[in-house]
């Protein structure tokens, strides 16, 4: 099967033949990303940057993606005089049809930064945000507005300039604590399902599959997300969720993105720990339809886990490969018969 194979069996539970692997650090990879010219976090090796919301994003001397610390709509009295970025803006586009270079046969998939919740806290902050959700209400509804607005303006144009080229959007919205989403269920319901549900629509009439990445412990709206069409969710602490809890409630329901605990396993256990906990998240949370895609967490030094870390997490994952192992036994049967 090609990568692309691989990846779409997985996600959709039709049986691929291996563990689809989402593993730049280490040279392996079924994915191929390209995207609209999003500025993102900007510059790494500067202390400072403004992306294309005029967010400003701050970093310390260590190397790191940095935080919003520049809410350019903190106060409501700024709207008066904010630029709106255009999904509609050229510049976003130039350069764009050069990135398909070397996706032959990969999944290729584009993405938003960001897409609503983080987006809503960077422009307002993130205690406004919270607050206003009950405090000025209408103002923070055309603030969730205006950004799927601008997010279904960047899908429309990605899939009408690249019609048939791309096979899923990826997007960022970090949703919990160690605990908790950061508010009720029942108002994740109310005010952000529905305007997921308006995005994950326009991306399956694109012919795309959705995957969202979300940390914390979202144990309380996977339920949602599913019920609204999201096709895979990226997990990256799965002690923190609870690895047989989410097994048990969401296995075979949707396609999971995952690796080794990125805060409890990964940096503080050894070899013996990493090798149980990767065997645990096939079990638990995989299909011997599908519905598991190993996704490395890129940025192994900001979390203190080495190379060599990665590469016994990788081999304990190969090995406990239970599509590759069912095919081989499979082709055995055929070849027996």
């Amino acid at each position: 099967m090609s990568s692309y194979e691989v990846v779409h069996r997985a996600i959709h539970f039709e049986r691929p033949d291996r563990l689809p692997l989402s593993f730049a650090a280490l040279g392996l990879n079924d994915f191929h990303g390209v995207k609209w010219r999003q500025i993102g976090t900007g510059d790494r090796s500067l202390r400072e940057t403004v992306d294309e919301w005029g967010c400003t994003w701050a970093r310390s001397e260590m190397s790191n993606m940095g935080q919003v610390k520049g809410h350019p709509l903190l106060e409501w009295s700024a709207l008066e005089h904010y630029l709106w970025p255009d999904p509609d803006d050229p510049r976003f586009w130039d350069g764009v049809e050069g990135q398909f270079e070397g996706s032959e046969g990969k999944y290729i998939s584009t993405s938003i930064f960001m897409l609503l919740f983080e987006r809503m806290h960077a422009l307002h902050g993130f205690q406004n945000t919270l607050t206003d959700l009950y405090l000025e209400r209408e103002r923070i509804e055309m603030l969730a507005d205006r950004i799927v607005e601008f997010d279904l303006g960047i899908i429309e144009n990605t899939a009408r300039r690249f019609p048939g080229q791309i096979h899923g959007l990826n997007f960022t919205d970090d949703w919990g604590t160690e605990q908790a989403t950061f508010i009720r269920p029942a108002l994740w319901d109310e005010f952000f399902k529905p305007r997921y549900q308006r995005l994950f629509d326009a991306c399956h009439a694109a012919g795309w599959d959705v995957r969202m990445h979300s940390c914390g412990k979202v144990n309380d709206i996977i339920e949602g997300l599913i019920e609204i069409g999201l096709d895979t969710i990226n997990l990256q602490q799965p002690r923190a969720l609870g690895i047989e809890e989410i097994g048990r409630r969401f296995r075979g329901r949707i396609c999971f993105e995952s690796l080794c605990d990125i805060q409890h396993t990964l940096p503080f256990r050894g070899a013996t720990e990493i090798r149980e906990e990767a065997e645990l998240l096939l079990q638990a949370w995989a299909t011997p339809e599908g519905g598991f895609i190993l996704s490395d967490y890129g940025d192994g030094a900001a979390i203190g886990v080495a190379p060599e870390k990665k590469e016994i997490m990788l081999a304990a994952f190969l090995a406990a490969d239970r599509w590759k192992k069912g095919t081989a036994e499979a082709q055995r049967t055929q070849r027996a018969e």
